[in-house]
């Protein structure tokens, strides 16, 4: 007989002695296997969205290490040595030529300072006994600190002037213990002459506005650089002791004055700081390439690996493989007979090349042959920066035209073919790559497509049709950063739009819900399918049961006829 017991359905095993249980479980077991198939396959889309994760995190690690070095001041530096290290110190940057400089340091640039002559025995002595206020100027303009409460300590009113508004970004104050008092010290933040601090009003302290005296005396650094101005011409000056707009490229950094004493410069380039970056630039891209060749590879039997064939993934290596074949945008390559174009455009001239050789550890991967990488470097060390890191600028490659400017971030690196008619009073149309263009007197201005918000005018006031080219150069490594910023975009879940990586990421994310959906379904329907079948086998083991009953109650009776 069947038993009901908190909705479950046991059986008693008392009808033909058949194990229900077992029958119904291993049916029920049977049905199971298409959950599990199904979340398998479930497993195998969650793989997939992990790996394109991974990929996409790695490829936005790239990109930021990419941004490290992708202007000319942070890909080539330049190399600057001091004779008297004591005394100056320099850097230099992309524009700094290679050659020598003298530099003599008359003076140093200073703040002004100022100190009490009188002093308070300590510093939480009251310095005032009524509310007052405290006036000073600094750098010609007046200010007005006011509510100094009456018993403010010395110590108080340091934090009142390293903490107010009008005080703490121009002023600092501390204190001067001379053994017996402790003298109020105020200190003028900036440096030069220009950055006089003058105590108006005191109010009621116990320091008088005259009892301020004057310890050190803002003033201008002064230099003199290649024997400039002449000895009888005074000085260089500036307001700082950094001084970094008097040689092109250079930064001074002045650490003592000592006239008479001439300290030399030496400006050289660092070409191995050009080729770390190179080597870096080189490794990174590999990291991401040897990622992509471990998720699609095919083994020897054939087989691929979880990733073979995805469109996404070939999409990421396609484009960022082009980048590293093809010519830099807006370079052309150099022409000997004409000596025009760039003495660097492709980085393969530089000794990058993909290693293409089956069964090479570096098969798919950049290698760099640094013998023909310095060959560059000694040849044209700036051509060789340029190519990675030149920042979006224009040149005009014609006479007739001339390059003003473009919109960094929109205009797009490129060489771009011009056309524009002249009635010779102005401009009557323009286009550049086909593509119709603003004009207005002689400028033309691009609205649609790559060229948008790129500058140029025309030369000539003649009339006629004139066509050029205008070349937009972008180095590899901002190429490369702006297509990792296309490839690693977010989805946007309102446009349907992201890098190729995110798409898949939720198109998978959907299929796994469907799958979830289906899985959700199966249990249901195995749930229903098991309680039928125990509804079904515990009528049968009643049905059992009572016959069994009946077989005993029969073969009872036959027993006592026969007796």
């Amino acid at each position: 007989m069947a038993e009901y017991t908190s909705g479950a359905i046991n059986f008693t095993g008392l009808g033909n002695g058949t194990d229900f249980n077992t029958l119904i479980e291993g049916l029920v077991k049977v049905e199971q296997t298409r959950v599990t198939r199904l979340e398998n396959w479930k497993a195998t889309w969650e793989t997939k969205n992990e790996q394109f994760k991974a990929l996409n995190t790695a490829m936005l690690g790239l990109k930021t290490t990419l941004e490290g070095f992708n202007t000319l001041n942070e890909f080539m530096t330049k190399a600057v040595s001091s004779s008297k290290t004591d005394l100056l110190t320099a850097t230099g940057n992309a524009d700094a030529l290679e050659s020598t400089h003298t530099v003599e340091i008359n003076q140093l640039a200073t703040n002004d300072i100022l100190i009490t002559t009188s002093g308070a025995s300590s510093l939480t002595s009251s310095i005032t006994s009524s509310t007052t206020s405290f006036t000073f100027s600094y750098g010609g303009k007046s200010y007005t600190i006011n509510d100094i409460s009456a018993g403010t300590t010395l110590e108080g009113f340091v934090n009142i002037i390293n903490n107010h508004t009008d005080s703490r970004n121009r002023i600092q104050a501390s204190t001067v213990f001379d053994g017996t008092s402790y003298h109020l010290q105020l200190s003028g933040k900036d440096l030069g002459a220009d950055h006089q601090l003058v105590i108006s009003n005191a109010g009621s302290l116990i320091f008088g506005a005259g009892d301020f005296t004057q310890t050190q005396d803002a003033q201008n650094s002064q230099i003199r650089v290649d024997g400039f101005p002449a000895s009888n011409a005074g000085w260089i000056e500036r307001n700082s002791n950094k001084v970094d707009d008097v040689i092109s490229g250079i930064t001074l950094n002045l650490k003592e004055a000592d006239p008479g004493s001439l300290i030399s410069l030496t400006v050289t380039t660092d070409t191995q700081g050009i080729e770390d970056n190179v080597t870096k630039f080189v490794s990174s891209i590999n990291e991401i390439r040897a990622r992509i060749i471990a998720l699609t590879k095919v083994d020897d039997e054939g087989e691929g690996s979880i990733l073979t064939g995805n469109y996404g993934v070939d999409m990421v290596s396609q484009n960022l493989k082009n980048i590293t074949a093809e010519l830099g945008l807006g370079f052309s390559v150099w022409d000997d007979d004409t000596l025009s174009g760039d003495r660097y455009s492709a980085l393969s001239q530089l000794g990058i090349m993909t290693d293409a050789e089956q069964g090479s550890e570096t098969y798919g991967l950049l290698i760099l042959d640094y013998e023909k990488l310095e060959e560059a470097l000694d040849d044209d060390p700036l051509g060789v920066a340029k190519l990675f890191a030149a920042e979006a600028s224009g040149e005009s490659k014609s006479p007739d035209f001339k390059f003003n400017s473009l919109i960094d971030g929109t205009t797009k690196g490129g060489i771009y073919d011009v056309e524009v008619v002249s009635d010779g009073t102005k401009l009557i149309s323009a286009t550049i790559n086909g593509e119709d263009a603003k004009v207005s007197g002689w400028s033309i201005t691009g609205l649609t497509g790559d060229a948008t918000g790129m500058a140029l005018e025309l030369n000539t006031t003649a009339a006629g049709t004139y066509t050029g080219e205008i070349a937009v150069k972008v180095g590899k490594t901002g190429e490369m950063i702006q297509e990792l910023k296309e490839l690693t975009k977010p989805f946007n879940e309102f446009t349907y739009e992201g890098g190729p990586l995110a798409v898949l990421q939720n198109n998978y994310k959907e299929i796994m819900d469907s799958i979830d959906d289906k899985i959700a379904y199966e249990e249901k329907r195995i749930s229903k399918l098991e309680t039928n079948l125990r509804l079904k086998y515990s009528r049968l083991d009643t049905l059992l049961g009572q016959y069994q009953l009946k077989q005993g109650q029969l073969e009872s009776a036959l027993a006592q006829l026969s007796t």
